[in-house]
């Protein structure tokens, strides 16, 4: 079994990159919305003006522009996109394409790229080179920008107000879809009162925490999967001391944590927040005051918590030098029975323990509280990129046509979702778009529509996203070496999956939201990265071995270099909401 093992392995690499990538982009469409309504169908015919050399909008939110118009933007050409879209695609390019066709033969908009800059747009390279964009104020007709960046350019009078814009093109589907996050990615984008780009709205809820549990070894121990933090505990030191993998050795750990403490895979939030500690949030106190929640005493409580779990053996002692990557390797070998991560979790890093030892089985279990009482999920506001247009742009409204569009041929009424989202060839073709808006609940909203369509017997009404999801599942369920690769989707939208939890967690009102979500404010930009940098250093230390106490020396040094202002500063604008 082994061997067949390495086999599938290698078999199933690529598609595993490509359904990651698919996953983490995966937002989901509000079931109370209209995702379905018109995008401005109405509008599709509309012909543009008579300007000679020069596009004129008809009004509305698909409008053509006759004769077509030329945009510039600036984009990132990933790894995944090169390879698993680009390469598996005949007679398309990053810059020919059937999002550039489809946007210039219904919109009249022809998209140039002034620069691509190969990786993800947090390497180096790509820094750079927009950092030289920015500081030049030689801007593309538009482009993604992070917060920071867009508080510098609204503030350099840079870029185009799209208040009445907005307002006037976004189409009923754009509006419902970019509102179902609440006005928090708005919020963001609005300076003295006014919007200055156009968020491409991130969903929170991904952002949902589980624990992921190696129910083979639950069961080859006599456990029950944990409803207190004390019965994580106690699985945690089981799966350490209790030769789980069965090979007389003692070396396996309870619990997968990544040095870097946060993120979507080993990170600590869900973790902390058993213990009602919520690391590197903005919390509203009694007096409806925000406070951080990284200085809370309960961060100090659940440090403790970790630091006995490494002193006992259960976090493996080499745990402040390993990252996400070193981590999952020990996953991969077996080493690990538990985790904390988000929904994707299972096609990365898990799959990867599946394909190595095929009798590995692993499931999402919510989290859990200290007195069992249903465990507040934090949920950190996750819109960081936004859309914004160089002033004096002469069709500053282009952008909106473009979210309309997107949004229309993946979610709309003429939804084409097996060309120009997911096709069969190529998971991630929504990927070639410079814009890629999307529903922010799409995800546990295709789970509901799977689980109604699995309890009445009957897939035949799936469509979409759904259907796409259900083929795969079904393909697992077939036995086949292909079924095999795809094990981490059936733990995510399965009978037993993840985001079977994340419909309960929603339901159940159990979300904890980031309660800052406007721009950073000057003590943020310029203080922000030392301070997280001390934080993390220091819980790291902690973890390790070093006295409890520096919790308390830490929270004084983070007020005094800086954190007083940066909360000052954050209760200054949290008032204006209210």
């Amino acid at each position: 079994m082994r061997g067949s093992g390495k086999k599938r392995l290698a078999k199933s690499m690529v598609l595993l990159v490509a359904s990651l990538m698919a996953l983490t982009a995966c937002t989901g469409g509000n079931e109370g919305g209209n995702v379905n309504s018109p995008a401005g169908q109405e509008e599709n015919s509309g012909n543009a003006g008579t300007n000679e050399g020069k596009g004129s909008a008809s009004d509305g939110p698909l409008g053509k522009y006759d004769p077509p118009i030329e945009v510039t933007t600036a984009r990132n050409l990933s790894d995944v996109v090169e390879n698993n879209v680009l390469g598996v695609l005949e007679g398309e390019t990053f810059e020919d394409n059937r999002w550039t066709r489809i946007y210039e033969e219904q919109l009249g908009i022809k998209i140039k790229n002034e620069w691509v800059v190969k990786g993800n747009p947090d390497s180096d390279q790509y820094v750079q080179k927009m950092n030289v964009t920015l500081a030049s104020g030689e801007l593309p007709d538009f482009l993604a920008v992070n917060a920071v960046q867009l508080k510098q350019l609204a503030e350099s009078d840079l870029i185009e107000d799209m208040t009445d814009l907005y307002e006037k093109y976004a189409s009923p589907l754009t509006k419902d879809i970019l509102s179902q996050e609440g006005s928090g990615p708005f919020d963001a984008a609005t300076f003295d009162g006014r919007l200055m780009a156009i968020p491409q709205v991130e969903p929170s809820i991904e952002r949902s925490m589980f624990i992921w549990i190696r129910t083979d070894w639950l069961d080859k121990l006599g456990l029950q999967p944990p409803k207190t933090m004390a019965d994580v505990l106690a699985v945690s030191k089981a799966f350490t001391d209790g030769d789980p993998d069965g090979n007389g050795k003692p070396d396996t750990f309870g619990l997968g944590v990544t040095k870097d403490l946060w993120g979507g895979a080993n990170g600590l939030e869900g973790f902390m927040a058993g213990f009602k500690a919520y690391p590197n949030l903005w919390l509203e106190d009694e007096s409806g005051k925000l406070v951080f929640g990284s200085i809370q005493p309960e961060v100090k409580k659940a440090l403790q918590a970790l630091q006995d779990m490494f002193k006992s053996g259960q976090i493996d002692k080499e745990f402040g030098i390993k990252d996400g990557g070193k981590v999952a390797e020990d996953i991969t070998a077996g080493k690990v029975g538990m985790e904390y991560g988000e929904q994707w979790n299972s096609i990365w890093p898990l799959q990867l323990n599946k394909n190595n030892d095929p009798n590995a089985q692993w499931r999402a279990f919510p989290i859990v509280s200290e007195n069992g009482d249903p465990a507040m999920v934090p949920q950190k506001f996750s819109t960081t990129k936004f859309f914004v247009v160089r002033k004096g742009v002469e069709h500053p409204e282009a952008v909106i046509k473009l979210f309309n569009l997107h949004l229309e041929k993946n979610w709309g009424e003429t939804a084409e979702f097996d060309v120009y989202y997911a096709p069969p060839e190529a998971e991630s073709v929504w990927q070639l778009s410079p814009v890629q808006p999307a529903p922010p609940k799409k995800n546990v909203t295709a789970y509901r529509e799977i689980d109604a369509a699995r309890k009445a017997g009957d897939f035949s009404t799936l469509k979409g996203e759904a259907k796409t999801i259900q083929e795969k599942i079904d393909l697992f369920n077939s036995g086949s070496e292909e079924g095999f690769a795809v094990w981490g989707w059936e733990r995510i939208y399965g009978p037993e999956g993840s985001m079977g939890i994340t419909d309960q967690y929603d339901k159940n009102n159990q979300f904890l939201i980031d309660k800052f979500v406007a721009a950073p404010t000057p003590t943020m930009v310029e203080r922000k990265s030392t301070l997280e940098k001390l934080q993390d250093e220091t819980f790291v230390k902690i973890i390790l071995g070093e006295p409890i106490d520096a919790f308390d020396k830490f929270v004084d040094d983070w007020k005094k270099l800086g954190g007083d202002q940066m909360t000052q500063e954050a209760n200054d604008w949290y008032a204006t909401t209210k």
